[in-house]
């Protein structure tokens, strides 16, 4: 990938990629958290109507994901590869995409098929790392919002990220091989978020951005995969997701429409830094390092490929841009967000349905409570 002029806020890959984990071997990473944690004495229950409806549906649709996942079902990691539309250096041309004098030049079929198993892999570990930072992010948002209808939405939602993190470690530890260590630059925008003392902050880069691009690329593999237990597993993480996204809709458009425009300015910043940053810098280095590619190489090769017309790429933002403008930060300070989001090639989700009432869409409470029902009977 090259930067062009028409993208001059993205840093050069040299840059991207000189940046990488150095701490692989460690099980803990701290964080500085300066955050206020916020008791309230008005325990009044539903001032905020949207907040406790989402509450109740919230208690209702809690799944365990030891029993109602069928974690019994087999699963062919290498025949999904194979499912897929795994690469090649003739369909690779067919895109524009020159490979020679790269390692890639000389991959077999089950070259790209194992790179095809690995990339599935590093994906749905960056999503189990993301998922222990909403993780956290809930629980800091528990302490440091101050409505009680928000606490205790929250608590359910930090149940519900644990419940994530658990289910993607399972599956990919027992399924697949094993997983891959944070990418250094999700682990950077995670603390980033974190290190911010401002609750709404919080609320901001975890359960708008990062949630809202992970519900999007949920529901594009829960479409695309025909393996049962994922597909099974995607369809209760969506229905919890959903709910996460609405959470923080439903909470900063109230919040959001008290602020200056000088405060509105610099949530702007932040949630175009961290569309970028979750768009254009999550670049698989692990994988082709693993494969014994030059990611600087292979990259670059890619990099032909304008990603503001990789239709991929822009469903990833198909949750984001609305409810971007639900809380109006598209069009405050002149449409500056808007203008940024223009050049990201996404602002045409602007009318897409925002989550803030989405998430019922999503619910799979009846599903639950049927299969549960089929279990106790059997």
């Amino acid at each position: 990938m090259t930067i062009t002029e028409k993208d001059p806020a993205l840093q050069e890959v040299d840059d991207i990629l000189a940046l990488t984990n150095e701490e692989v071997d460690a099980t803990v990473h701290i964080v500085e958290d300066t955050a206020d944690a916020i008791f309230t004495w008005d325990y009044e229950k539903g001032k905020r109507p949207q907040l406790s409806r989402l509450y109740e549906k919230a208690k209702n649709s809690q799944w365990n994901a030891s029993t109602d996942l069928d974690w019994s079902i087999e699963v062919d990691q290498e025949k999904m590869a194979h499912e897929g539309e795994t690469l090649s250096v003739e369909t690779l041309a067919m895109l524009g995409i020159d490979v020679k004098g790269t390692a890639l030049e000389k991959w077999s079929k089950d070259d790209w098929v194992r790179y095809e198993m690995e990339s599935q892999t590093w994906g749905l570990s960056q999503f189990m790392h993301g998922e222990q930072g909403a993780l956290m992010c809930t629980a800091k948002i528990v302490e440091t919002v101050p409505w009680i209808d928000a606490k205790y939405y929250a608590a359910t939602q930090v149940m519900d990220e644990a419940r994530h993190v658990e289910v993607f470690a399972r599956y990919l530890d027992e399924k697949m091989n094993g997983h891959y260590p944070i990418n250094f630059h999700l682990r950077a925008l995670l603390d980033d978020i974190i290190n911010d003392s401002r609750w709404d902050m919080t609320y901001l880069g975890m359960q708008i951005m990062v949630e809202g691009l992970a519900l999007a690329a949920f529901g594009m593999a829960y479409q695309t995969t025909n393996e049962p237990l994922f597909k099974q597993l995607l369809k209760y993480v969506m229905s919890d997701e959903a709910r996460h996204v609405a959470f923080g809709v439903l909470s900063l458009r109230e919040y959001y429409a008290e602020l200056s425009d000088a405060e509105l300015a610099e949530r702007q910043e932040f949630a175009f830094d961290a569309a970028v940053r979750m768009r254009d810098r999550f670049l698989q280095q692990e994988v082709w390092e693993r494969m014994g590619a030059d990611p600087k190489e292979v990259i670059a090769a890619f990099g032909v490929i304008d990603k503001n017309s990789d239709p991929f790429q822009q469903l990833l933002f198909s949750k984001i841009v609305p409810n971007c403008s639900k809380l109006g930060l598209l069009d405050a300070n002149g449409g500056w967000l808007r203008k940024r989001f223009d050049t990201l090639g996404v602002t045409q989700f602007e009318h897409n349905s925002d989550t803030g009432e989405e998430y019922l869409d999503f619910d799979v409470s009846a599903d639950i409570a049927e299969r549960r029902a089929r279990a106790q009977a059997s």
